[in-house]
């Protein structure tokens, strides 16, 4: 594939670092172009939404979204190997991703917009990348004009004042999990990067530019600050492979499953796509979910599995944390506000 594709993003989208760091590590040609006033024109000809990141391929087609672009590419450019050739690691690195997208990013957002020094810090930084060029007064308005446009909404990802402790307190325990897990390997499952790594490091990354969750990330989670960092331009390590997580290796896995019930309802564009996508991974692992959600349940039954395989393989348990699997035994009982539809959408799932 060597034509050059060209690949609009903002160095603040964690989807936009999610696709350019796929890119790099499939060695796809492109072009990083800053979507900023100087490249307005050619961008607003391409995008149907006014969203990042924006793919343009040397014939004019455009795509929009960052799994259906890296989806749209694994097809085309399958080495090196993306997916896990099980199929129950696979189905938990795409749930892993799933639940990067889709709360992981509330995260984020939360921490990014919550107190007043991450508001000026994220602002100004959004003014200077996309507005080239200006004067210091002029920044200073732009920055402005930018944190009044963003904190508001807040209320989008759920974050409140009656939700801010369990936000904190989730990211608190998926530091902790990864920690633990990413000690003892490179990537989450094994020596190359998985859809679960790109997804999950691209919105852990973000965190850790911003002055709140980034000091929060260099104090409790080194390892992992380093792992979000190393996945801007991710190698393989050597004779890695993409294979059997281990008994630690499931549960970031199961902090996506709550985040299917919302797919169901159709809280986000393209939900139906992502959630039979998740089926479809659900269904080569040999245990198909209802077609409401997926459960607790059923990434236990993931993680039964690869136990399982991993004593017939004569490799046993892995011990040394809990890493994945502990995930899946973890709650999201916060109820978020769903503003297209004025209604009130719960993401826990039952078990």
């Amino acid at each position: 594939m060597a034509r050059t594709y060209r690949l609009f993003g903002v160095e603040l989208s964690p989807y936009s670092l999610k696709v350019r760091a796929y890119f790099r590590y499939k060695r796809i040609p492109h072009a990083w172009i800053a979507r900023d006033t100087n490249s307005q024109e050619e961008y607003a000809r391409h995008a149907r939404l006014p969203l990042v990141p924006l793919v343009v391929t040397p014939d004019g087609q455009r795509m929009q979204d960052s799994t259906p672009i890296i989806d749209h590419f694994e097809a085309r450019v399958p080495d090196p190997r993306l997916h896990p050739a099980d199929p129950c690691p696979a189905f938990l690195s795409a749930l892993i991703e799933e639940y990067a997208d889709e709360w992981a990013n509330n995260q984020m957002f939360h921490y990014r917009w919550r107190d007043a020094a991450d508001q000026r810090s994220a602002a100004e930084r959004i003014a200077r990348l996309t507005r080239p060029g200006l004067s210091e007064e002029a920044y200073a308005e732009a920055t402005e004009q930018i944190r009044r446009r963003m904190v508001p909404r807040l209320s989008f990802v759920g974050s409140s004042e009656a939700t801010r402790d369990h936000i904190e307190s989730s990211l608190d325990r998926l530091l902790a999990i990864l920690e633990r897990h990413l000690s003892a390997r490179a990537y989450l499952f094994g020596g190359r990067p998985s859809l679960g790594d790109f997804g999950l490091s691209a919105q852990l990354y973000q965190c850790s530019t911003d002055p709140t969750a980034g000091a929060l990330m260099r104090k409790v989670a080194p390892i992992v600050t380093a792992w979000a960092v190393r996945m801007l331009d991710p190698t393989d390590e050597r004779d890695g492979d993409v294979g059997h997580p281990g008994a630690d290796a499931a549960p970031v896995a199961g902090r996506g499953r709550r985040n299917v019930p919302a797919l169901d309802r159709g809280q986000r564009a393209g939900a139906g796509r992502r959630r039979r996508r998740l089926y479809r991974h659900a269904a080569r692992c040999g245990i198909p979910p209802s077609p409401a959600e997926i459960s607790r349940a059923v990434v236990r039954r993931a993680a039964s599995t690869l136990r399982g395989r991993r004593r017939q393989d004569g490799v046993g348990p892995d011990t040394r944390g809990r890493g994945l699997l502990a995930l899946a035994a973890l709650k999201c009982p916060v109820r978020l506000w769903q503003p297209r539809t004025a209604r009130r959408v719960s993401c826990t799932a039952s078990t």
